[in-house]
């Protein structure tokens, strides 16, 4: 059968949307943004999975892997506390093989790689004094990003993209020069604006982990005004894929009235002594 050109850029808009779907349960605080999810699940985590490793390679290699004792059983037990409530918004996150592990980096980041294979780095933890509210914090942004597979929606977002400008580029006679002016407004007007959404999201999935797990919610205020003070004054979040600091702020300032009573129904129920869900290398 040969489709005619209308018919050639329905197609894939039509696969775009039976791929439109949610990663997660609402939880408390609503995450419930359909998402752009057209490559396996099975296949990016077996691609981040092996980008992990390498990492871990040559952390060790370099004798930077778990070599902080004290700061890497902080954030393990604060892992063990975060990660039971993770089914609040997929319960097949549960039996994810989650990991935890610390290298000494003086780099102001951390990561979840899907499937749940947490990294920190000394920087962060060391740099900022966090405590462990703040670690907590970070933690639960990371998470979220894994539970709503935001790097295999950036991937799917990523490949739609490619192909539409293809089609573009093969069927609308587009000059090279419109082509750079359409990419340029693909990525200010699709790609960085949905990379803010995602970081949003992060922020209001993690809040609610950290609420539900007993660490106060309102630690990822202080951990984000230290992230300014380090930072300095950064460009125009327009530009940027990540809210600015005040946007931020305020965002989780707005989300505190429905967290705080999961944090103090925690308070009130949680043992001394957490689970160990993370295993201990």
């Amino acid at each position: 059968m040969i489709l005619t050109r209308r018919q050639v850029f329905v197609l894939p808009l039509i696969l775009l949307l039976a791929a439109c779907a949610s990663t997660t349960q609402e939880g408390a605080t609503g995450v419930k943004r359909k998402q752009l999810l057209l490559l396996p699940s099975a296949q990016v985590d077996a691609m981040s999975l092996e980008s992990y490793r390498g990492e871990l390679s040559k952390a060790s290699g370099a004798g930077k892997l778990n070599t902080d004792k004290a700061n890497l059983e902080r954030i393990r037990v604060i892992a063990d506390r975060l990660i039971p409530y993770v089914a609040t918004f997929r319960q097949d996150a549960l039996a994810w093989q989650w990991e935890v592990n610390l290298e000494t980096r003086d780099e102001l980041n951390a990561y979840c790689a899907p499937g749940g294979k947490i990294m920190f780095f000394t920087g962060i933890i060391k740099q900022l004094n966090l405590s462990d509210d703040e670690i907590a914090a970070i933690m639960g942004h990371e998470i979220a990003h894994a539970l709503r597979e935001h790097g295999r929606e950036r991937m799917s977002q990523a490949y739609a993209q490619q192909t539409g400008m293809s089609l573009l580029a093969v069927l609308g006679n587009v000059k090279p020069e419109s082509m750079a002016l359409l990419e340029t407004a693909a990525q200010l007007g699709l790609t960085l604006p949905h990379s803010r959404g995602q970081e949003a999201e992060a922020d209001i999935v993690g809040l609610e982990l950290m609420a539900r797990a007993g660490y106060n919610p309102a630690a990822a205020v202080s951990l984000w005004e230290k992230m300014g003070q380090a930072n300095g004054p950064g460009g125009p979040a327009f530009m940027s894929t990540h809210p600015s600091g005040a946007q931020r702020i305020d965002g989780i300032g707005a989300l505190l009235p429905k967290v705080n009573p999961l944090y103090q129904s925690a308070k009130g129920t949680r043992s001394k002594t957490a689970p160990r869900v993370v295993p201990r290398g």
